[in-house]
């Protein structure tokens, strides 16, 4: 199975090994997907400093995620029936628990949301930078 091809309107991250993008099928406003760009089934066949690179930029999104959308939670999923390593990063709106994904997914065709997160990233980027390198 392969990932579907994001529009460009909805990546808000993308760097040589990664990018993130606004679900295409969200479940809650700010739905954003981590996608590793090279093939690769499964999360345990990336080496560990792939993996902790991945996560660095999962952490750098939920971090934007939280701000942008002035929120307590984003839960982070990994599913892997794609066979693609992937993480869903699915921000919770005042639910509990499970609630959140008992909402039907729709198919999304504008991201006017992606301007404000790809700020906030870049924000939140310059942030973790900064925290790193004392």
């Amino acid at each position: 199975m392969s990932l579907p091809n994001p529009p460009k309107p909805s990546i808000v991250y993308e760097d040589a090994r990664v990018y993130a993008c606004l679900a295409m099928r969200p479940i809650t406003k700010g739905h954003t997907v981590v996608v590793w760009k090279r093939p690769v089934r499964d999360l345990h066949l990336l080496s560990c400093a792939q993996v902790e690179y991945l996560m660095d930029v999962v952490d750098l999104v939920r971090d934007a995620l939280l701000k942008t959308l002035g929120i307590e939670k984003v839960y982070l999923i990994y599913m892997d029936e794609a066979k693609h390593v992937h993480w869903h990063l699915v921000p919770r709106h005042n639910e509990q628990g499970f609630d959140v994904f008992h909402h039907a997914p729709k198919r999304a065709r504008t991201f006017p949301f992606a301007s404000k997160l790809r700020t906030q990233i870049v924000k939140t980027l310059k942030h973790h930078r900064e925290f790193r390198s004392k």
